[in-house]
């Protein structure tokens, strides 16, 4: 393979002849001298090929050419003498490989990310989304690589289940059964026998209940996975589909857990911001100018710790109205959690210990028979990035939560049947992949920050 753009401007020198192989971000032709800014997608750079008239194809090829056409320079890799550049192509031939119709519509121009997401086939080629793109991979592989450095083993996770992890009941329903078709037992209540699985199945919520078979064999486990949210919410932070990273830890306690979680974040954060630094810098210039700031202190400053019910307590004393009243018992809303880190504590914050009544029947029963293990991670402009527990591991305390939520136990009978063997403490938390891409790029809407978002009325491309 030839080198990419990225690989030729990391070169420590101009010289030599070099081949690239892109689109066209920019034309510009003058009386005798065209430039062109060819860009492969491998980095925020483009590189500039400047043709004369002695270039091979110059004025059936190069002087035709317009933004968005895809071609092969070939030239000598000179130093360049315009600013913000270090080299440029000395052009000897262009070949048009791809053209582009006249209605093309990535012109040079700002387009709103509305627009953009009407032509998810073409926006990854503007500046934004290329950039947020190379962040998601660079995080993606920062996730791996710190999972793996601290001794965790990846488990896939099923994609298709039958129970509901989160208790909330909004899934996405799997089935083979014509549309329409209501099939009944004898007894008129609905039957699936004659349905791909034999039961009613799902487009799973999250891997954490797989995770925690996982866990208690092999100590350390995480998934990282696409999930499904059948949630009828138009705005800028929910998506149909959405991707986890959900590790999961035996011998395990809360505290543990709100130490792994900070430590992941920063190492994840530090990989980002040294191995996108163009991309991070163009966020910052372009779409929020405190990217840059937020991902130094996420990585340089210890992360305050409080409960939930100090967290109460600071926001009744804000003196603030907010649109969601705050009282000991209700589940805290974006306004609040950006409340306690903007503007009280200026730092990411780790809130414990819920109220029982707002959390899911998997978490661990505190003492006082009023709160559970629970974890958020707060970070500022987004809020939650993640949320987690100490797992319930007493089998008669689980049955009991079940029992509470309305659950039936049936569903869930490997889920108790793990605490009949050899059940251990354990805990595990849940990132919103996208959710960490927002924060990192600053952008607004979760839709720019995936490649082809899944929302309501709208799974097209």
């Amino acid at each position: 393979m030839d080198e990419s753009v990225r690989e030729i401007l990391a070169r420590e020198r101009a010289g030599g002849e070099v081949i690239v192989r892109g689109w066209l971000r920019t034309v510009r032709h003058s009386k005798q001298v065209s430039f062109l800014e060819v860009t492969d997608g491998s980095c925020f750079d483009g590189l500039q090929v400047v043709c004369s008239e002695a270039c091979e194809g110059f004025e059936e090829v190069v002087r035709q050419l317009s933004t968005g056409c895809a071609v092969e320079a070939r030239g000598e890799l000179v130093d360049s003498p315009g600013k913000g550049q270090r080299f440029e192509v000395d052009g000897t031939r262009v070949v048009l490989v791809g053209g582009v119709g006249d209605d093309y519509p990535l012109q040079k121009k700002r387009h709103s990310f509305e627009f953009l997401r009407t032509i998810a086939h073409l926006r990854p080629r503007t500046n934004t989304i290329g950039a947020v793109l190379r962040v998601r991979d660079v995080a993606s592989m920062a996730i791996h690589e710190f999972f793996h450095e601290h001794g965790f083993v990846q488990l896939h996770a099923p994609i298709i289940t039958l129970s509901d992890a989160e208790g909330a009941g909004e899934m996405f329903r799997v089935s083979t059964l014509e549309p329409g078709h209501d099939p009944r037992d004898e007894n008129g209540n609905p039957s699936f026998a004659d349905d791909f699985f034999g039961a009613p199945t799902y487009l799973s919520v999250s891997g954490q209940l797989e995770a925690e078979i996982g866990a208690l064999a092999l100590s350390r486990v995480y998934t990282f996975g696409p999930t499904f949210r059948a949630e009828n919410s138009n705005t800028s932070r929910h998506l149909a589909e959405f991707w986890m990273v959900e590790p999961e830890v035996a011998f395990c306690d809360l505290q543990g857990l709100a130490d792994l979680a900070e430590d992941f974040l920063k190492s994840v954060f530090a990989k980002v911001l040294e191995r996108c630094a163009d991309d991070l810098a163009f966020f910052d210039k372009r779409i929020d100018d405190t990217v840059l700031s937020s991902m130094a202190h996420v990585i340089e400053a210890p992360f305050e710790r409080i409960d939930y019910s100090e967290a109460v307590k600071i926001l009744e004393a804000s003196g603030r109205d907010f649109e969601f009243p705050v009282h000991w018992g209700v589940d805290l809303q974006s306004e609040h959690e950006r409340y306690l880190t903007e503007e009280h504590f200026q730092k990411p914050l780790i809130v414990t210990d819920y109220p029982k009544g707002i959390k899911a029947f998997y978490m661990y029963s505190n003492d006082d028979q009023k709160t559970v293990g629970a974890m958020d991670v707060l970070v500022p402009r987004i809020g939650e990035i993640i949320g987690g527990s100490q797992r319930e591991h007493r089998e008669d305390v689980l049955t009991a939560r079940l029992a509470e939520q309305e659950l039936e136990p049936e569903r869930y009978w490997w889920y108790l049947d793990l605490r009949r063997h050899g059940s251990v403490p354990h805990a595990g938390f849940g990132l919103g992949f996208e959710r960490l891409i927002q924060f990192m790029t600053g952008m607004g809407n979760i839709r720019d920050v995936v490649p082809f978002p899944r929302v309501p009325g709208n799974a097209e491309f």
